[in-house]
């Protein structure tokens, strides 16, 4: 197992708490210098999305020292700056959030002295973007629906789509609202998607947190 995975998987065990907190933070701790910016993202899918457009743009974050972490959930903000930010290791941060969860991260942003009276303009300041309205709608915006029928023909889930579109539920709503609630109706198919898009994605329409945070880091 390579060394920023190690430093990734010692993060979330530290930050969940527990009878192994102690043996995880002395890893990260061990890891830390290898380890130039953190990137503290909501979930798996983003992670899918960033690390396959640094790859798109002929860059290893790996490779950089860059180590994208997933919070398992916006709310978790709070015990994975306690553990990278200044009251833990004291790296250099960066994320990735949805519209909705920004309030989370600005609050203990603030809580852990990285700022004061963040404004949208401030996060940006500090590394942290925002996702209007999360990441499946910026990637379906940048698309466009039929874009990203495509991509799901290209997953071999056509079918699939269309039974769900046919659901009661889902009948009278616009196209984009059902292909953003199909890619959430199964475990791991929002990680799915989230590169594949990217991977199809024309680097002329990357949606702008992404880009900027890639920029960032």
């Amino acid at each position: 197992m390579d060394e920023l995975r190690r430093f990734r998987l010692a993060v979330v065990a530290w930050a969940a708490g527990g009878a192994g907190a102690g043996a995880a933070a002395a890893v990260a701790q061990e890891l830390a210098d290898g380890v130039r910016t953190v990137v503290l993202v909501e979930g798996s899918s983003d992670q899918a999305a960033l690390e396959t457009l640094a790859t798109r743009y002929g860059r290893d974050l790996d490779g950089e020292g860059v180590a994208v972490v997933p919070l398992g959930g916006a709310t978790s903000i709070g015990r994975f700056l306690d553990v990278c930010g200044p009251p833990g290791l004291g790296l250099p941060l960066a994320g990735l959030c949805d519209i909705g969860e920004e309030r989370h991260f600005r609050r203990h942003l603030e809580r852990v002295g990285l700022g004061s009276g963040l404004t949208h303009a401030g996060l940006e300041t500090l590394g942290f973007h925002v996702c209007v309205a999360d990441l499946e709608d910026e990637l379906i915006r940048a698309h466009g629906a039929d874009g990203v029928q495509q991509v799901i023909e290209a997953q071999g889930e056509t079918r699939p789509f269309h039974i769900f579109q046919g659901q009661p539920a889902q009948r009278e709503r616009p196209v984009e609202h059902q292909l953003r609630r199909f890619m959430g109706t199964h475990s791991g198919r929002k990680a799915l998607y989230a590169q594949a898009l990217v991977a199809h994605l024309d680097l002329d329409r990357v949606p702008q947190p992404l880009e900027r945070l890639l920029e960032y880091v």
